[in-house]
């Protein structure tokens, strides 16, 4: 008979007074009574097994059945192996009683603090003297529940240094600090770790359904980009396809003008060979007739001359350099140019879709400085955006509210849609992917902003008065934000340089001071619809000049 399934997975012994409760499991009546006082009263019973839990309180009636069982195995007592196939070997727990080959243990004693193989186990079933006493599996780890201080059992728990102590300690050194029995502690990190394995088995089980939620993306990502593949061949051949037969086309017509033109020449060509064969005969007459010397002869052939009449002079052709389709290929050169530059602009934007490309994947937000540099941008001012009142330097990362126009400043502005009612500018680059700028604020009265663009015309509201922008306004002791002309103060100390972090996919805007250390001013969760961009407004401070300057960020 098999001892372990009759042994109480409290006590880790045969069962004494057996009992079943409710799901099944076996248990001695006093260590599933003394687990269940140590419950809480008001709540549910559980099973230290299962965990199944009851309510009300089970009633307990020895099982007769297990009980027989039991006394049956302690009469036979268990057969031991034979003896070589018990020998402890290395990665075995040792019996500590054996004396020469040591045999290999079975269970070891927490009161005893002792390994026993099956011979040397006896006594503890054998004799009410080791009744008390706590069988468990094997361990080597027994040697550390002896207090190294006081080489006593360690069988209480301080709670203040959270380590297991003797009860020597619990009068010396950790006397006044919360102590209880390991057992209590014990039962009471078991409740606790209930509720991690609980946590855990929680999570993996997101996890397994984010596993395959990630293998949908993956396969959608794939669908995507075999359909992509597909459709970009078909499009680019059919592009070839209508450049070859442009170009069909245009050797055909410089075929069919070459041969027009061909004919022409050729036909008067002939008219020519015609006239000179005419004139050739003629000239031949007029010579006889010079030769005449009867004069009356002469004057009756004279008419002939006259023939001449008939004769239109032919144009005079010139030599000139060759030059007759030139002209087309200098059309078709110029035509290449613009296409390959067209195409190279399209190629550009394509390739930069192409990138733009992202999942998104759960992405927390940079802690540090450092992190934050992974995704730092260089923003520039976009000159068509300036307000009349403010000028940039810098090469366009500066602009400030005093300052000088370049001479043709009129004329540059001249048909340009740019801020004309709020002292505001936009950057030229767009905020594509998780995105990290500073700007450093020289006097107060700046709004570090991010916002839609309207590429038709510009909104003329101030940063943060609609729903379509979101503004920290920097003033000389204090922060506000606004967003949707909704206003909220920001309590902490103005610094001369604010950092901002946006990522338009995950919809989280961050405003950062930065002085030695980063401190957090305001998040934005949201849902960005449009493209994005960075603004500054700078308005007029009596007091000083204000400037904002998006950093060199090296």
């Amino acid at each position: 008979m098999d001892q372990e399934k009759l042994c109480c997975s409290v006590c880790v012994d045969l069962l004494k007074d057996p009992v079943t409760i409710p799901c099944g499991h076996n248990y001695c009546m006093i260590c599933i009574n003394g687990h269940w006082d140590r419950e809480d009263p008001k709540g549910a019973y559980s099973c230290p097994q299962c965990r199944q839990t009851f309510v009300p309180r089970p009633v307990l009636v020895k099982n007769t059945m297990l009980a027989e069982l039991v006394e049956d195995l302690k009469k036979t007592g268990p057969q031991p192996a034979p003896a070589d196939l018990c020998s402890a070997g290395p990665e075995d727990v040792a019996c500590d009683v054996c004396t020469g080959k040591k045999l290999k243990a079975v269970k070891s004693c927490l009161v005893c603090l002792v390994s026993y193989c099956e011979q040397h186990l006896q006594p503890h079933y054998e004799s009410s003297a080791f009744g008390k006493h706590k069988l468990v599996i094997s361990s080597k780890g027994l040697k550390g529940n002896i207090c190294s201080t006081h080489n006593e059992v360690m069988k209480m728990f301080c709670r203040t240094d959270q380590r297991c102590i003797c009860y020597l300690c619990c009068v010396n050194e950790h006397k006044g600090h919360n102590t209880v029995p390991v057992e209590e502690e014990s039962i009471a990190k078991q409740k606790d770790l209930k509720l991690i394995l609980q946590k855990a088995q929680q999570r993996i089980q997101n996890r397994e359904e984010e596993v395959k939620v990630l293998e949908k993306e993956r396969e959608g990502i794939k669908q995507s980009a075999d359909a992509a593949v597909k459709d970009s061949e078909t499009i680019i051949n059919e592009l070839v396809s209508f450049i070859q037969g442009k170009g069909s086309n245009l050797k055909q017509q410089i075929k069919t003008q070459q041969k027009t033109e061909e004919n022409r020449i050729k036909a008067l060509q002939k008219k020519l060979k015609e006239e000179i064969t005419e004139l050739r005969r003629m000239d031949e007459e007029l010579q006889q007739l010079s030769h005449t010397e009867d004069h009356n002869e002469f004057l009756l052939n004279y008419s002939l001359p006259y023939k001449l009449n008939n004769y239109t002079d032919s144009p005079t052709f010139e030599m000139r350099p060759v030059k007759y389709f030139e002209d087309l290929q200098t059309e078709v050169a110029e035509a290449r140019d613009k296409l390959k530059a067209f195409l190279s602009e399209e190629w550009r934007k394509i390739t930069l879709t192409v990138r733009s490309v992202d999942v998104l994947l759960p992405q927390a937000e940079p802690r540090s400085r450092e992190e934050f540099m992974k995704y730092s941008r260089q923003l520039t001012i976009d000159p068509d955006t300036v307000h009349r009142k403010l000028f940039l330097s810098n090469q366009n990362r500066t602009v400030s509210d005093t300052g000088q126009h370049p001479t043709n400043y009129d004329s540059y502005l001249h048909g340009r849609d740019r801020f004309s009612v709020q002292q505001q500018v936009l950057s030229k680059e767009g905020l594509t992917g998780p995105c990290y700028w500073e700007v450093e604020l020289k006097g107060r009265g700046v709004s570090v902003a991010v916002t839609y663009k309207n590429e038709n015309k510009l909104d003329q509201s101030g940063f943060g008065s609609n729903n379509k922008s979101w503004a920290l306004d920097c003033y000389s002791h204090s922060y506000k934000f606004r967003h949707n002309n909704v206003t909220v103060p920001i309590s902490g100390h103005p610094s001369s340089k604010v950092g901002v972090y946006v990522d338009p996919r995950a919809g989280i805007l961050s405003f950062y001071s930065i002085s030695d250390t980063m401190t957090l001013l305001r998040r934005v969760h949201t849902t960005f619809t449009e493209p994005l961009y960075a603004g500054l407004r700078v308005w007029k401070n009596f007091w000083n000049d204000t400037t904002a300057t998006f950093n060199e960020i090296k």
